[in-house]
């Protein structure tokens, strides 16, 4: 039975997913937002030579254990038969500096090498095409298969037996086999040889990446391992970054709660470029703001809440009928429909990591009068919309209200500009959106609070409660001690706590009840409980939580309250944002032990 018991590998250009087993079953081509080549995730596997799959085992195989090389998405599993036969299976996407730019083909690599006594290795490789619809046709020659995915066609190219590998027969592995799964051209070089450097070559640049980390000094490998897969899920070429790996992973076991999370949603993007800032990987904000000015350019006076990692803005959403879905609960769904939705907050998450590159000398290329000028044309959005009612950051289908958070980022817009504006020295400009600021601010502190209940509510003249109301400590909104944020954080626990978990909202919405914990939401629970002074509560939680996490240290988006199996996409970049800002805000510093 599937589980998110899963390790990511990626490049930056394509991804997979590696189960507990060595086999890879879930990747797609030529981006991560493409037809998913391996797709047994989502295809009720019962584990196995299954369609959509690439399984590496041996025969008589009794164990499988795995760990990532030190500071690299490079995923080695020990496989053991028994009769004291094993293998080493290491899985990586290569990427590496060549010629001047970064090498990240659309390939996936394997290297088995033998280990002790006389294992025999069965390899089985069979991509599908049309989101599951058919085993994709193959060709061969001496030393390669070619595998025609439609529009494109991807070559395996090895040293194994060709014949073998085609017919998922077992053969004695006295010596490595290297694979290399990529674009349908001529191998140059020695297979073996190729791929050795390759390896040696991708492992010294992601350890080098993560030498330039500014962790914290608790929960280090915790937060390496985050940081590492925030960066897998950005898509190089543009700059945008994913929301998940996946698609269509329910959010509760038959709750039809299934989304395709491989798009670039701003709000998500934002607190995955806060985060890594924050560790100072400024690569990845670098490359985010290009696409976002990209997506500025675009706007034609509208944005929306998601793009696709191209910036194209249609993400018409559809079933996939090919694929049965994770343990037969479908639908698989491509393509979200929540492009369509309107969500004010997001004006609020295009300004803000844009203001950094008006103040941070270390970017190769840092904000100018130009941008700013675009900048305050989101800024007007942001004015304009920010009493108006939105789907909000949930993205609720049937319904909409004009949400406190949305609100509060719209202030956030506007507050930020006034600071973009003192760093140019446009005393004019300064004051223009100071007294934007101050009026949301205003309405906010009006039309959010109610005096019935002595809390802020979700939506302005309303009594809920969302968890998203923490965020106005960390927008700078409220201080934490400000007795109306006292509180409202007293109101959010009461109401959205289950043991050591958060909900986001308790009430129903297009589905009905929330069967799981949003995991964001916890961390944002822990952030909470340490500003107010609860040190010790929130650090037991914050540990509880890394303790759910999977063999690979990575969580998906939710969980059960009740029993802590995780559910929702994976990885999800909100959660890992969750494990690096608790972390550096929890941790001793580094001068305690300098």
């Amino acid at each position: 039975m599937s589980s998110l018991e899963l390790w990511p590998i990626g490049n930056c250009q394509v991804s997979g997913l590696i189960d507990t087993e060595a086999r890879l079953v879930w990747g797609c081509a030529p981006r991560v937002d493409g037809d998913p080549v391996f797709c047994a995730l989502l295809n009720n596997d019962d584990g196995g030579p299954v369609p959509g799959a690439w399984m590496v085992s041996l025969e008589g195989q009794v164990s499988a254990r795995q760990a990532y090389r030190r500071n690299t998405p490079i995923l080695v599993t020990r496989l053991e038969d028994a009769e004291g036969g094993a293998v080493d299976v290491i899985d990586f996407c290569p990427r590496f500096e060549r010629t001047g730019r970064m090498y990240r083909p659309v390939a996936w690599v394997r290297i088995v090498q033998p280990v002790s006594g006389s294992p025999r290795l069965r390899v089985h490789l069979a991509p599908m095409r049309g989101y599951g619809r058919e085993v994709a046709p193959r060709t061969n020659g001496t030393n390669h298969i070619r595998f025609l995915l439609g529009d494109q066609t991807l070559r395996l190219t090895t040293d194994a037996p060709v014949g073998h590998v085609i017919d998922s027969r077992p053969f004695r592995l006295e010596r490595p086999a290297h694979f290399f799964l990529g674009p349908d051209e001529p191998f140059a070089g020695n297979v073996s040889r190729e791929v050795a450097t390759m390896l040696e070559r991708t492992e010294s640049y992601w350890q080098h990446w993560v030498r330039g980390l500014a962790t914290p000094l608790e929960w280090q490998d915790q937060v390496i391992r985050a940081a590492i897969t925030l960066k897998l899920c950005q898509h190089e070429e543009t700059g945008a970054i994913v929301a998940a790996l996946t698609t269509s992973i329910p959010e509760a076991a038959n709750s039809g709660r299934n989304w395709d999370y491989r798009y670039c949603w701003i709000r998500d993007a934002y607190y995955t470029v806060q985060a890594l800032n924050r560790l100072g990987a400024l690569d990845v904000l670098e490359k985010y703001l290009a696409y976002l000015r990209n997506i500025v350019d675009d706007a034609d006076g509208s944005l929306q809440p998601l793009y696709a990692v191209s910036g194209a803005r249609a993400l018409d959403e559809s079933v996939a009928d090919g694929l049965a879905g994770y343990r037969g609960m479908g639908p698989v769904r491509v393509g979200n429909a929540a492009y369509l939705q309107v969500q004010h907050d997001v004006y609020g998450q295009i300004v803000l990591p844009n203001i950094q590159a008006f103040i941070d000398r270390r970017l190769l290329r840092m904000a100018n009068l130009d941008d700013f000028h675009s900048l305050e044309a989101i800024g007007e959005m942001a004015w304009r919309m920010h009493d108006k009612p939105d789907a909000g950051l949930w993205e609720f289908r049937t319904r909409t209200a004009v949400h406190t958070y949305s609100a509060v980022m719209s202030w956030a817009a506007c507050d930020r500009l006034e600071n973009a504006a003192r760093i140019l020295g446009l005393e004019e400009r300064e004051r223009y959106w100071a007294g934007r600021a101050a009026a949301i601010r205003e309405a906010i502190e009006t039309r959010a609070w109610s005096e019935n209940v002595g809390h802020f509510g979700a939506s302005f003249g309303g009594e809920e409660l969302d968890a998203s109301l923490l965020q106005l400590v960390d927008l700078r909104f409220l201080p934490a001690d400000d007795p109306r944020m006292v509180a409202t954080f007293a109101a959010v626990e009461k109401a959205l706590r289950r043991g050591e978990h958060m909900l986001r909202y308790a009430s129903e919405d297009d589905f009905g009840r929330p069967e799981t914990a949003f995991n964001i939401c916890t961390f944002w629970l822990i952030e909470a409980l340490q500003v107010a002074g609860r040190s010790e509560e929130a650090r037991a939680l914050f540990e509880r939580m890394l303790g759910h996490a999977t063999q690979a240290g990575l969580l998906s988006e939710d969980m059960d309250f009740e029993t802590g199996e995780l559910w929702g996409n994976y990885p999800q970049t909100y959660s890992l944002v969750g494990i690096i800002n608790c972390a550096g805000l929890l941790s001793r510093p580094w001068s305690t032990i300098r």
